[in-house]
């Protein structure tokens, strides 16, 4: 694990207001922003886990390429040890820098090339950022494997994705990452591909690492009871903005914002989905409109909604919301919630 030196009281990892928008152009359609990360901020400490939840197209997955530097953001900053890392790799992520930020994908069949066998996947990461030698390499490779549970790891080592569980595959890419030595893992829907059975199994591998390697864990989900499990924190995303934020029990059993309220009741209902169809009493308001992008949908909504896209604001001391219907410090308005 990485220390460098570092004050402790620093978080790990810092993002700083990162915005991104995208311009999506069609043959026969006017050219269309949309806004994919506005004002995006959070903090993870060593060990510690943050969950950024929403639905599909919220800007969860542009937030993961962002801080992989995948893609680079209109503006804001990535912080490591307290270094802002836009500013010093202006000209994309350096290898050290990818050693220390890695990725665990929604796919692991997917992002396992299957000509090739277990060796070869743990091998060639190993091998590029130096953390064995060309005689131990195979040794460490299987040490990697006992790590996410794979046994007898002499006989996985050997093996092509294709002859493996959904739930292995997963284990394999996770042993992948962590062959670098990394001081985040960003995991991107790690267990929605995978049997319900074998979820929870690869959650509490990610918790036993987060506790034991003291890995700073960046959990993207749209399962709040996943986010729930594994993360200190939650993030609830919409349209590329934090609408919610705060202690991890406290958002999913006192949720605050009408759209995270939303999403628990999707869940709750057995749909895993979220009606997209505007159930509003005020006009539905577009991207480029001032007012809250959620306004079309909430079954709240205020005059005032339609009109000003309101500020994240302080309902107590480790919770903010992004919503007119409360007041700084204040519980809501008007709702009885």
């Amino acid at each position: 694990m990485h220390t460098h030196g570092k004050s402790p009281s620093l978080p790990l990892l810092e993002v700083r207001g990162i915005r991104k928008t995208f311009t999506s152009r069609g043959v026969f359609t006017a050219a269309k922003r949309v806004v994919a990360a506005e004002d995006v901020s959070f903090r993870i400490d060593r060990g510690a886990a943050v969950a950024l939840v929403g639905e599909s197209g919220s800007g969860k997955s542009t937030v993961a390429r962002l801080l992989l530097r995948l893609e680079r953001p209109d503006g804001g900053e990535i912080r490591l040890d307290g270094e802002n890392v836009l500013a010093r790799e202006a000209r994309g992520a350096s290898l050290r820098y990818r050693g220390r930020v890695q990725m665990v994908f929604q796919d692991p069949f997917g992002s396992l090339n299957p000509v090739h066998t277990v060796a070869h996947h743990l091998v060639r990461p190993l091998l590029r950022h130096r953390r064995a030698g060309s005689g131990e390499v195979r040794a460490r490779a299987i040490e990697l494997l006992r790590t996410v549970g794979l046994e007898p790891a002499e006989e996985f080592i050997g093996r092509h994705p294709y002859e493996l569980s959904g739930g292995q595959r997963q284990r394999v890419a996770i042993a992948r990452a962590l062959a670098v030595d990394p001081d985040v893992l960003v995991a991107d829907e790690p267990t929605s591909m995978l049997d319900v059975s074998i979820r929870m199994d690869i959650l509490k591998l990610l918790a036993e690492l987060k506790r034991e390697r003291g890995l700073a864990i960046l959990l993207i989900t749209h399962d709040l009871a996943s986010a729930r499990y594994l993360a200190e924190r939650i993030l609830v995303l919409f349209r590329g903005r934090i609408v919610e934020e705060g202690p991890s029990n406290q958002v999913v059993e006192t949720p605050a914002h009408p759209y995270t309220r939303e999403l628990i009741a999707s869940i709750a209902g057995g749909t895993e989905t979220i009606s997209a169809a505007p159930r509003a009493k005020a006009k539905p308001s577009d991207e480029a409109s001032a007012g809250c992008p959620f306004a079309n949908r909430c079954p709240d909504v205020l005059d005032i909604c339609g009109t000003e896209d309101p500020a994240p604001r302080h309902i107590d001391r480790d919770r903010r919301v992004r919503c007119h219907l409360y007041e700084e410090g204040a519980h809501a308005l008007g709702t009885g919630g």
